[in-house]
């Protein structure tokens, strides 16, 4: 007697929300690479004739386009990683007081009062910075001259007004902090508990099971963290209009009148009276400032690529 072959299952139907949400993302996805590849289309086409222009359209002494845009770019990096310097030790220790030393309730407030810091607007902070910051540390900047005024960073003669570019590099860091730390503060909450209490039960201090086991776990998320609080640093604009009396120069003092400008704060002050070829020549910076940014998410990327055998996420 010969026995019926029971038929394969058909596959499951895939339920209508799972089908819209699946296309949701993709098309999300999509936009973001159009938007992207737009955005660089555009600078592209507009910057070309900056690439050509007469030595007469540039101000100051270029006479080509590279020796005009490379002291802004020289200037968006120096501002932008002095402020990494002094913001991401703090967020650290910020992130990790909350996490694994701060009291339940003083922890919650905490962080309430970083992520409302975030929602400050840029332009508070230039006005908290031209007039009270600058003032308040021009005596500190003499004294540090005084002091180390042997070292380059710091040779004189020291502003008189405390508008400088570690002033500036002060207010970005100020304004990268609660990105970075929140971040982090994320990442720390997400270190396997079992980690943590293996650690401990071995007999490592409470710093020592931060070191071992938190820390490496959050290494990647202190990364990502950082590149994201170094893209807002690159691209700030109304702090550096605001606090600095810039100049197309290249110089490490940072205690000093005159200081390098930025990218961004150059198109800031000039865009409003360029004409013709001015235009080019400032979105030609601009363009400058997307390949940078761009290659600094690509290196953060990789960074983070290398340790991914630390992350939860990965």
């Amino acid at each position: 007697m010969t026995t019926a072959t029971a038929a394969p299952p058909e596959r499951a139907r895939q339920r209508l929300g799972d089908r819209i949400f699946s296309r949701s993302t993709l098309i999300a996805g999509i936009l973001i690479l159009v938007t992207l590849a737009a955005v660089a289309a555009f600078l592209v086409a507009q910057s070309l004739p900056a690439f050509t222009a007469e030595p007469g359209s540039f101000k100051g002494d270029a006479e080509n386009f590279w020796q005009y845009v490379i002291p802004f770019a020289f200037g968006t990096i120096w501002a932008a990683l002095l402020a990494l310097v002094m913001a991401i030790p703090i967020a650290l220790g910020i992130a990790l007081f909350i996490t694994h030393f701060a009291p339940r309730r003083l922890a919650q407030g905490l962080g309430y009062i970083i992520d409302l810091l975030a929602a400050v607007p840029s332009v508070v902070f230039g006005l908290w910075g031209i007039t009270v910051l600058a003032p308040g540390v021009q005596p500190l900047w003499v004294t540090l001259s005084e002091w180390f005024g042997w070292f380059p960073l710091f040779a004189p003669p020291v502003s008189g007004t405390g508008r400088t570019i570690l002033t500036v590099a002060v207010v970005l860091a100020v304004m990268v902090l609660p990105i970075i730390t929140a971040l982090c503060r994320e990442v720390f909450l997400q270190t396997p508990v079992l980690h943590e209490e293996a650690a401990l039960a071995l007999g490592a201090t409470r710093w020592e099971m931060i070191k071992l086991a938190v820390l490496p776990f959050g290494r990647p998320g202190i990364i990502s963290a950082s590149m994201l609080g170094l893209g807002r640093a690159l691209g700030e604009t109304m702090v550096v209009a605001m606090v600095l009396s810039p100049a197309a120069v290249i110089k490490f003092a940072v205690l000093q009148s005159q200081n390098p400008n930025t990218i961004a704060g150059n198109i800031a002050l000039n865009f409003p009276e360029a004409h013709g070829v001015g235009v080019n020549i400032l979105i030609a910076t601009g363009l400058i400032l997307f390949v940078i940014t761009l290659a600094v998410n690509m290196l953060a990327r990789w960074i983070v690529e290398r340790r991914k055998e630390f992350s939860g996420a990965n």
